[in-house]
């Protein structure tokens, strides 16, 4: 059973990168050293990530780079609630703040 390691590391990483309401795919935009090897992430869906346009890479690196990245993102979301500057409730509410406003922008460009 070799690479049984990687192969569930994969899956850790897949579904701690869906519950940031992002995928992994590959490489669009990047044409570095190492472009076989790397990974790219981008928004899943219309409503996982208002901020962002649907096509951009907010990451792109290996995998042991994205498990870097995810607990950077990770200690990052905790302090702010250490700090109580954010908490679930408010990152969903500001975030369905943005949906709301990108919403109205696109039926006033319709109108």
């Amino acid at each position: 059973m070799s690479g049984i390691e990687l192969i569930q590391k994969i899956h850790r990483l897949e579904d701690d990168v869906d519950s940031l309401g992002l995928r992994m795919v590959r490489p669009q935009y990047h044409s570095g050293v190492g472009y076989g090897n790397t990974i790219a992430l981008i928004p899943k869906d219309a409503s996982s990530l208002p901020v962002y346009s649907r096509d951009a890479e907010i990451f792109i690196g290996t995998l042991e780079e994205l498990d870097h990245w995810l607990i950077g993102v990770a200690w990052a979301r905790n302090y702010d609630i250490l700090l109580r500057l954010s908490d679930p409730k408010k990152r969903e509410r500001k975030e369905q703040d943005k949906r709301n406003h990108n919403l109205m922008n696109l039926l006033k460009r319709e109108t």
